[in-house]
């Protein structure tokens, strides 16, 4: 057993940067958190400043430390897990990025991907990488960066650049850039990765005119990464955990068992269902991705739905709108009407993701009268989770998948008991919600802790803890009525 008695989690996700200390039994014994900022340069483009995302991890793995009273010595090893996609190219002689950050939600790239697909392109893409063309994924990101940022191309030839996920680049930033390395679940999202061999593939490296020079070694989720330089924390710790954040999520929530499903709701939501060593190929737009590989132990792969907006629509209501002072107000609202008054809000405000894959469609609010309001927005934003969740849902029981025994459900907007009830009742099927809600970072604080004998993996299942379970109770009419109006108004928003 390690000295060290506790594990670092630096969550770095879309709309906040999170750290988190863990103890022997995942119990959580410091945290910090801050919000970063959004960029929006134009329509449908979204980006980070990397230097910010770089400051506020530090911020937060200090505060932690701090507020936790003890010594950066008593830690054993640090996990990262990371919003994933989002792409960074920087200079490897000063770590200096070239431009700011292009997140995953960002649809710049959406007419290089339709020309892809024209080519006829979409065959290969999905049997290689398990992906669809889509500029979500970081392939079409990086290229973007090296035709438009002036002099990239050069550089990248010469091998002057790196490429990495915010996981890479963070890794490299904490070791002095010493390490320029990923693992296979982030690698896995940029359309650059063959999930069966695993190892980056020549011909998508060449159809996007992708030098392989600028590419991060890659590894299991659970390695000797690196170690942190030691005036950034206090000491030199062992970087031994990294993970994208829906796969974190899903070590996390113990769901390491075939056919059992998690769902993350945050700025976007994401629900992964374990295939074990499968690598199933959906025939309904869902995605196949690497949800982990452990040590002496064989891959194991998911099916994927990604909903590109959840959380964020209730913070669009916040800051673009000013309906709402915090987001923890919402359930209030959405509780004081009897029903939706047939109220609908389709957030695409990027495109919708799975299963439609429509990069065109753009938010919709479907029937609104002159007594709708605040409430009914409100309450139409928080609906849009469930409804969206139960197209994932429908599309996973179409490709084979078997109902699952219950969801279980993690991120910041699962304290909504309004909306988990809802999302029971849209699904029909039990919803349950674990004592720890920050399942991310406990998933990477477990991967961390798993290469140094903090963590056993066959210790995860009784670690993991109910909160609440909550249960179906809506008339079947009613549901269909409902998930009959949402239709409806998804067609109305990709007209």
């Amino acid at each position: 057993m390690t000295e060290g008695r506790y594990i670092l989690a630096i969550d770095q996700g879309t709309t906040s940067t999170r750290a988190m200390l863990f103890d022997h039994e995942g119990h959580p014994r410091g945290i910090s958190q801050r919000e970063i900022g959004q960029l929006y340069p134009r329509p449908a483009w979204v980006e980070h400043d990397p230097e910010e995302i770089w400051r506020s991890v530090l911020e937060v793995s200090k505060r932690a430390i701090e507020v936790s009273g003890i010594q950066s010595q008593a830690i054993a090893a640090i996990g990262i897990t990371n919003q994933r996609e989002t792409t960074v190219v920087w200079e490897r002689r000063t770590g200096r990025p070239i431009h700011n950050a292009i997140v995953w939600q960002d649809r710049r790239t959406t007419e290089q991907c339709r020309r892809l697909a024209e080519d006829g392109l979409g065959e290969t893409v999905q049997a290689k990488t398990g992906l669809l063309l889509d500029p979500y994924f970081s392939g079409t990101k990086i290229a973007w960066l090296l035709d438009n940022v002036p002099g990239a191309r050069e550089m990248s030839e010469r091998g002057q650049l790196a490429f990495g996920t915010v996981d890479s680049f963070l890794l490299w930033r904490l070791t002095g850039g010493q390490v320029h390395a990923t693992d296979v679940t982030n690698a896995s999202r940029t359309l650059l990765f063959d999930i069966h061999r695993l190892e980056w593939d020549d011909e998508m490296l060449a159809l996007l005119r992708i030098p392989r020079a600028m590419m991060p070694t890659v590894h299991a989720n659970v390695t000797a990464f690196g170690e942190t330089v030691p005036d950034l924390l206090g000491s030199s710790i062992p970087i031994t955990g990294m993970a994208g954040d829906q796969q974190a999520a899903t070590v996390g929530q113990a769901c390491l068992a075939p056919g059992m499903v998690k769902a993350t709701y945050g700025t976007g939501a994401f629900i992964l269902l374990n295939t074990g060593a499968a690598a199933v190929r959906s025939r309904n737009k869902l995605l196949t991705t690497v949800c982990y590989r452990l040590p002496k132990a064989e891959t194991q792969y998911a099916i994927e739905g990604s909903i590109f907006v959840a959380g964020a629509a209730i913070q669009w209501l916040r800051d673009k709108l000013g309906l709402i002072g915090t987001a923890s107000e919402s359930q209030a609202f959405a509780e004081s009407l009897p029903d939706n008054r047939d109220v609908y809000l389709v957030p695409a405000f990027t495109g919708l993701g799975a299963p439609y894959w429509d990069p065109d469609a753009r938010a919709a609010i479907v029937g609104l009268s002159r007594d709708s309001g605040t409430a009914e927005l409100v309450r139409a934003a928080l609906e849009a989770v469930a409804y969206q969740t139960h197209d994932l849902m429908t599309a996973m029981a179409a490709d084979g998948a078997a109902r699952p025994v219950a969801l279980r459900v993690d991120g910041g907007m699962v304290r909504n008991d309004w909306m988990l009830q809802f999302l029971s009742d849209v699904l029909d099927l039990p919803v349950a919600r674990p004592v720890v809600g920050e399942t991310t970072s406990l998933g990477a604080a477990y991967l961390a802790g798993m290469y140094c004998g903090f963590y056993r993996s066959t210790d995860l299942a009784k670690h993991w803890r109910q909160d609440r379970l909550f249960e179906p109770r809506m008339p079947a009419s009613l549901r269909e009525r409902l998930i009959g109006g949402w239709r409806r108004a998804v067609a109305a928003a990709r007209h």
